[in-house]
C-alpha cells in the first residue's frame, strides 16, 4: 500500500462519522421542529376549546337570564336606585319589592307626560310597553331591604293622626306594604316620602287627582310627621 492510498483511506474513514453525525443532527433538529409544531397545534386547539367553552357558557347564561334583553336598562336604573333597586340615596325611592303594577303605571305615566320628571322622562322615552312591564316585574321580584330609620314617639303620634284622618289603610292596607296599583310606603326613604306628598299637595305631581286633593287637607308639618311615621313603620 503506497502512502497516497493510505492517506486517502484515513481521510475517508474519518469523514464518515462526521457525515453521519451531521445526518443525526439533522434528524434531531427535524424531530424537534415537528415536536414544536405539534405542541403549538395542541396549544391552539386548547385555546380554541377554551374559547368555545366560554362562548357556550355565556350563551347558556343568557338563555337562563330572563331579563337579558333589558339588562342594560336595569344597569341604568341601578345608577340612581341602587343594585337590584336597593336605593341608598334618600331622595330616590327603593324599588326592590315594590308593587309591580304601581311601578309599571309610573313608568307609563312618566313616558306619557302625565307624571313630570326631568330625570326620568328621557330615560323612559324610548321604552316599549313590554320593556316597562319587564322592568317593573324585575324590581317587584326583588326583596325589600331592611331599613334602619327610627321614628320619634312624637312623630308616631302625629303620623297616626294623619293616617286615621286620611283613611290611608283603605288603600295602602294596615301594613302599608301596598297592593297592586297602590305602592308600599312602609320602610321607604323619609326624604322621598316627604317630597312625594308635598309634590301632590302643591300640584307638582298630577298623576293622582285623589291623592292631590287629600294632601291639601294636611299641613306641611303633618306631611313631615307622617313621612317619618311610615319610613320607620314596624307595625306600631
Amino acid at each position: 500500500m503506497n502512502a497516497n492510498f493510505f492517506l486517502l483511506s484515513v481521510i475517508l474513514f474519518c469523514a464518515v462519522p462526521i457525515a453521519c453525525g451531521n445526518e443525526n443532527k439533522s434528524e434531531i433538529v427535524s424531530k424537534t421542529e415537528n415536536t414544536t409544531a405539534n405542541t403549538n397545534k395542541t396549544i391552539v386547539v386548547a385555546e380554541t376549546t377554551q374559547t368555545n367553552e366560554s362562548e357556550l357558557t355565556d350563551a347558556a347564561n343568557d338563555s337562563e337570564d330572563e331579563y337579558a334583553d333589558i339588562r342594560d336598562k336595569l344597569q341604568t336604573c341601578a345608577a340612581c336606585h341602587g343594585e337590584k333597586g336597593v336605593s341608598v340615596i334618600p331622595a330616590n325611592p327603593i324599588l326592590a319589592g315594590q308593587e309591580f303594577y304601581y311601578m309599571y303605571v309610573q313608568l307609563k305615566d312618566i313616558k306619557s307626560g302625565l307624571r313630570e320628571s326631568a330625570i326620568m322622562a328621557p330615560l323612559v322615552a324610548d321604552l316599549e310597553k313590554e320593556e316597562m312591564k319587564k322592568i317593573a316585574e324585575y324590581f317587584s321580584k326583588q326583596v325589600w331591604p331592611e331599613t334602619t330609620f327610627k321614628t320619634e314617639q312624637a312623630d308616631i303620634i302625629a303620623g297616626k293622626k294623619v293616617v286615621t284622618a286620611g283613611q290611608c289603610v283603605a288603600c295602602h292596607l294596615g301594613s302599608f306594604k301596598g297592593n297592586s296599583r297602590i305602592p308600599r310606603m312602609a320602610g321607604q326613604h323619609v326624604e322621598y316620602l316627604t317630597k312625594t306628598m308635598l309634590d301632590f299637595k302643591n300640584k307638582v305631581r298630577k298623576n293622582s287627582a285623589a291623592k292631590g286633593s287629600l294632601m291639601t287637607s294636611f299641613s306641611d308639618a303633618d306631611i313631615h310627621a307622617v313621612a317619618k311615621y311610615l319610613a320607620g313603620y314596624t307595625g306600631q
